[in-house]
């Protein structure tokens, strides 16, 4: 779980994680007789049903096979495929490996949503930053998405106490923790849009926020207060000019990969914790952090940067009272 620290406020927001959420582990569901979840005797290097035991030795970052779907080394999951079969394989943190398969739930109508969340990721970095170690329940997840024209990709991902877990497709790895996303899949079906998600509440994440603060073109903003005791944020909500206006002045900044730490700075008031959230026309939005009292102030979770008095005091401005 990536940690941002506040220190002397003894505040912990999460950055890529997403906001602290009860822990969660998916429920069991036993397969029936001759389900793809009883299955084991497709070849080990291509499964096409869920393998019986998890085969990496960690929480996520592992699948029984990579794929060569065209496009896999870009995104998670490229292209649009038509059905999901989510593995759960639930246990513990404190010793990950070789869970064993304790249900499947196959998806139709809900696949496309869940494979638009996974292939929007940001991939490329492999190093989950600093975690927290509290110990806990923990499910390790395979996801075998199928093409329409028989082809097939495996996402091997987890669900963590801590949030923090690799997702990776074999080829492609991201860090951005998504264990909730697919336990809510899991558990009720068709996926749940991270855009049904509170954004103040929520950390999302989006290709190419590795390379730019705001990437692509945002169409939306919201500029969440947060309460540093935890209470209801409050929100303002803009459209397309304040957004891209925004969003040109934090990609003007001299950004360096995140290490998702902050130091308060001296005499500063902890007080106004800023998440602008950036809205597209597809695909999930892009959050970065803005906290004046903090050096550096600016994170999107991939990147961090030191803002300047000016977008201090833009933030402020476009913030709720």
């Amino acid at each position: 779980m990536r940690l941002l620290v506040f220190i002397g406020a003894a505040l912990v927001a999460l950055t890529a994680c997403g906001t602290a959420e009860p822990p969660t582990r998916a429920i069991p569901q036993t397969p029936s007789a001759g389900s793809p979840g009883t299955s084991t005797a497709a070849a080990p290097s291509a499964p096409k049903s869920c393998p019986g035991q998890w085969g990496g030795d960690g929480i996520g970052g592992w699948v029984p096979a990579a794929s060569d779907v065209a496009g896999a080394a870009e995104s998670l999951v490229p292209g649009s495929p038509v059905e999901a079969l989510i593995c759960a394989y639930p246990g513990d943190n404190t010793n990950p490996g070789g869970e064993r398969l304790a249900g499947t739930r196959t998806l139709k109508d809900g696949a496309g949503q869940l494979a638009r969340d996974l292939g929007y990721l940001p991939v490329g970095s492999t190093d989950s930053g600093a975690c927290t170690a509290m110990g806990g329940p923990m499910t390790n997840y395979l996801i075998r998405f199928g093409y329409a024209d028989g082809r097939s990709l495996w996402v091997g991902s987890a669900e963590e106490v801590n949030h923090c877990a690799m997702t990776t497709n074999g080829t492609a790895g991201s860090s951005t923790y998504v264990g909730d996303r697919i336990t809510d899949a899991y558990r009720k079906g068709p996926a749940t849009s991270a855009r049904e998600k509170d954004p103040c509440r929520t950390w999302m994440a989006r290709r190419g926020q590795n390379a730019r603060m705001v990437p692509d073109e945002p169409t939306s903003l919201v500029v969440c207060r947060l309460d540093p005791q935890g209470g209801q944020a409050s929100r303002t909500e803009y459209g397309t000019d304040v957004a891209r206006q925004l969003a040109t002045t934090l990609n003007a900044l001299d950004t360096r990969p995140s290490d998702n730490s902050c130091r308060q700075t001296e005499g500063a008031d902890p007080g106004v914790i800023l998440r602008l959230v950036f809205g597209y026309a597809d695909g999930p939005p892009t959050a970065v952090m803005v906290q004046a009292f903090c050096t550096p102030s600016v994170n999107n979770g991939l990147l961090q940067a030191d803002g300047d008095d000016r977008l201090h005091q833009e933030a402020t401005r476009l913030a709720p009272r």
